[in-house]
């Protein structure tokens, strides 16, 4: 069993403690020294980074997020020990762990962090694939001979570096693939370091639910259990073309997914391209009007998102799928990037209106894509209408922010509601 130590960096055939330094933080594994491709995750990014500035909250519960009527954004470990979660409104979490410290987010300092975990991670390889602020993939495929080291004594030498240099911890899945890279890196946090070989990825992933899977939301779940598929092993053992009949193209990558085969190149032109949000309906909706009731939410969604991480988008994305899974697509280039609900929705109704001609739709979705950072364009981009819009949606946060994602609902949810309630 080829073995590494965390901490003295001894490499050998050991399993439990180091023969070194007798440490007990040892990564073994029989396809260790054969293993490229990772992915690093920041542990409780936010918070860890507040705990880093404010070194005496080091060891109290921290939550990140608005005030107490808000949502949790993140929170640290030790707040996640008492029950707390992120999305949980901020009363209950509160209630679950009243002694806990409620910090409000600061964009601009995590985005800062960020910057230099990844540039940490680009002196070692440049194949480096970001998939948010706290988390990326990696790819040191041939980079032995440059730096004199396995891949995986390279991943724990920059564990180190981060941990000392930028003052948070990471933990680290190295794997055979993209995908079982990801499962990996959550395995043992925080401060963890996990391993999945090729050999090993269905067994292991065959009892998990299949939620673990990507792109497996909750309507999916419902999808996949109306046909009796409830784990990883389930999707597994299924016949490729009666998922693709019930599924489309989704159910053959789920699966090749549940064998854990991922051939997905680690890319670093592959940023993060959009944002997006979308709705699978209860029953297949055909009414223009109706669906402009279910694309407005999304276009808030999206742009309170954007307006968090401190973007805008160049491109508005549309998305319609049929109740048989065909799937329509259009693109909008703006003049004027946006983070805003109401061009969002003006411009997928818009996209919208040329498709809605009377036939059943069973989801609905918009985004945006081309992203640019709102700070640095903000002067020259946001002017006029959009600026005027830009107001009142950042007024509308910070509201909701204060008292609560209720305290102010448009007359359109409103009415979706009441319909749904009668």
């Amino acid at each position: 069993m080829s073995a590494l130590c965390r901490d003295c960096l001894r490499q050998g055939e050991f399993e439990r403690r180091c023969p070194a330094c007798h440490s007990p933080r040892v990564v073994a594994h029989a396809a260790l020294e054969s293993l490229s491709i990772a992915h690093m995750d920041c542990d409780a990014f936010y918070a860890s980074v507040e705990k880093r500035d404010r070194p005496e909250l080091r060891d109290l519960p921290v939550i990140v997020g608005g005030s107490q009527r808000g949502v949790v954004t993140t929170c640290c470990y030790i707040a996640r020990i008492s029950g707390v979660r992120s999305a949980m409104p901020m009363f209950k979490a509160l209630r679950a762990c009243p002694q806990a410290v409620v910090i409000k987010p600061d964009f601009a300092k995590y985005r800062a962090a960020s910057r230099q975990v990844l540039a940490l991670a680009g002196e070692l390889t440049p194949l480096i694939q970001p998939l948010s602020l706290d988390e990326a993939w990696m790819d040191l495929t041939g980079t032995e001979r440059l730096h004199g080291a396995s891949p995986a004594a390279i991943l724990v030498r920059l564990q180190a570096r981060i941990e000392a240099q930028v003052g948070i911890t990471v933990s680290i899945g190295l794997a055979a693939n993209k995908f079982l890279a990801k499962i990996a890196s959550d395995l043992d946090k925080p401060r963890g370091f996990s391993v999945i070989g090729g050999a090993e990825a269905q067994a292991f992933l065959a009892p998990r639910p299949a939620a673990i899977l990507p792109g497996v939301g909750p309507a999916m779940i419902k999808s996949l259990a109306g046909a009796g598929l409830h784990t990883v092993g389930d999707l597994a053992r299924a016949e490729p073309k009666e998922l693709v009949r019930r599924f489309g193209a989704h159910g053959l990558r789920l699966h090749e997914l549940a064998h854990g085969r991922d051939n997905r190149p680690v890319d670093p032109d592959q940023v993060r391209k959009g944002i997006s949000a979308e709705t699978t309906f209860g029953e297949d909706l055909c009414k223009l009007v109706d669906l402009e009731d279910r694309l407005a939410p999304l276009c808030e969604k999206v742009a309170r998102q954007a307006r968090a991480g401190g973007v805008a988008g160049r491109v508005v994305t549309f998305k319609l799928r049929t109740s048989d899974f065909r799937i329509v697509t259009r693109r909008r280039t703006l003049a004027v990037p946006t983070q805003t609900a109401k061009t969002l929705f003006a411009v997928g109704r818009e996209l919208l209106s040329r498709e809605a001609d009377g036939q059943s739709w069973r989801l609905i979705g918009v985004g945006i894509a081309e992203l640019v950072e709102a700070d640095a364009v903000e002067a020259d981009f946001f002017s006029g209408d959009e600026h005027r819009a830009l107001a009142e949606e950042r007024t509308v946060d910070a509201i909701r922010a204060r008292f609560g994602s209720g305290a102010m609902t448009s007359g359109r949810a409103l009415r979706t509601k009441n319909s749904a309630e009668d």
